[in-house]
């Protein structure tokens, strides 16, 4: 309950035009506070993955929302960091799965190479954010496609631009 009122609390701060909704400057400004660093591409599609009314910002809850994801992310990256800053491909790996993303290795590999900029193998965890973030809206892209639940889609063409487009970071 102390939990739920903090995440109230912390919500009506970095609401500081006082609307009722995070924009995406208010929400890059509470990210970077915590030290966590997105381009503006990334802080739109956290919005876009939890703006259920589509407004283009996020209501208190649609932002408790993306605070549960976030801590799930983040918990599954602190327990492969193991005191260091940043994961290693294997830890990437591990630490995806536990998250929920079971990636064949071609898949891992491509969405990996696109989320680590220093192309080091090493993940800190904005990379990592970005990455579990782009997977989950491609999950969710991919969901209204996979209408039988079957893992398989079928997509014409129009069908695949909108998805490029919508996955765009």
């Amino acid at each position: 309950m102390a939990q739920e009122e903090d995440l109230r609390i912390f919500f009506q701060a970095v609401d500081t035009d006082n609307s009722g909704s995070i924009n995406e400057t208010e929400l890059q400004e509470a990210l970077s506070a915590g030290n966590l660093r997105f381009n503006r591409s990334v802080i739109a599609q956290m919005i876009k993955m939890y703006d259920r009314d589509q407004s283009g910002s996020m209501s208190y809850e649609e932002f408790v929302s993306l605070h549960k994801f976030l801590s799930v992310v983040q918990n599954s990256y602190a327990k492969y960091a193991r005191d260091r800053n940043f994961l290693e491909l294997n830890d990437v790996y591990l630490a995806l799965q536990e998250t929920g993303y079971s990636l064949d290795q071609p898949a891992f590999y491509t969405a990996c190479q696109s989320f680590d900029p220093n192309k080091l193998g090493k993940f800190r965890l904005d990379d990592y954010i970005s990455l579990c973030i782009f997977l989950q809206s491609a999950r969710n892209l991919f969901g209204a496609f996979d209408t039988k639940r079957e893992g398989r889609v079928a997509l014409d063409f129009n069908q695949f631009v909108y998805c490029a487009a919508n996955l765009r970071l």
